[in-house]
């Protein structure tokens, strides 16, 4: 149980990590800082840790990885509308 508390806090803390930025993202509407192809290797990253949390049944993995695809999409698509 203290080794799955660990997963929680940490994957939520990794994940909170994303939300100034999306949050300055949107409202500067400006994306030009941010790199595209980081983004990219990022939510590829995230959707392979949210597959290998399903595979191992991992409630903490599926949870934050979870979080963190919906918050890099939004990421990316404030990248490509501001972006430019």
């Amino acid at each position: 149980m203290l080794l799955e508390s660990l997963g929680f806090v940490g994957g939520a803390l990794v994940t909170c990590s994303l939300i100034p930025q999306v949050l300055r993202v949107f409202k500067l509407r400006s994306a030009h800082e941010i790199s595209l192809l980081f983004t990219i290797l990022l939510l590829l990253g995230v959707v392979f840790w949210l597959a290998y949390g399903l595979a191992f049944g991992l409630a903490p993995v599926i949870l934050w990885n979870a979080a963190s695809i919906a918050l890099i999409v939004g990421l990316l698509y404030a990248k490509l509308k501001y972006g430019r």
